[in-house]
């Protein structure tokens, strides 16, 4: 088993953490910011929809299959605004957002021999391989799960009357 298959296989193993920490939210804590610039688990899982299929998913395949045609721009530092993320339905996004990336693990893994070194040039990003790609998802991942985390745990800071330094620190 390469590498690539180990971040592929923890890939998959992240859907189910993302189904497990997102999956119940009630509608409050999924709105919920602790800071009017941070987003909230809506923005979060509309962005990780998103990023599923516009870019690692389709930067991956395109790196394996046409590293000589330039990559298609993307702008998701303006999605939240400009595909209005805080009023898409939570559960909807969730849905999508597990939904493809059953698409991405299914498609991964169907692969026959991939040239994980194929690499892009790009003037923005410079010299990339499709591994590059591959482990950068994977990479995404462990940062928004943590971010999901650090909202979760502002609301219930917000929400309750206890101090929870008991817990440790955060």
């Amino acid at each position: 088993m390469g590498f690539s298959d180990v971040i592929v296989k923890e890939l998959g193993t992240n859907a189910l953490v993302f189904e497990s920490l997102l999956a119940s939210v009630p509608l409050e804590l999924s709105n919920h910011k602790e800071d009017p610039k941070k987003w909230s688990l809506l923005e979060i899982v509309c962005h990780l929809a998103d990023e599923e299929v516009e870019d690692f998913r389709t930067r991956v395949k395109h790196t394996l299959e046409t590293p000589d045609l330039p990559l298609k721009s993307i702008s998701p530092q303006l999605w939240p605004i400009s595909r209005k993320y805080s009023q898409q339905n939570y559960h909807e996004a969730v849905n999508r957002f597990l939904t493809e990336r059953r698409i991405s693990i299914n498609w991964l893994k169907g692969l026959i021999d991939p040239q994980w070194s194929n690499t892009i040039d790009n003037k923005d990003l410079g010299n990339l391989s499709a591994l590059d790609f591959l482990e950068n998802w994977l990479a995404h991942d462990y940062l928004h799960i943590r971010q999901i985390n650090q909202v979760k745990r502002s609301f219930l800071a917000r929400n309750t009357n206890g101090d929870l330094g008991y817990a440790g620190n955060w």
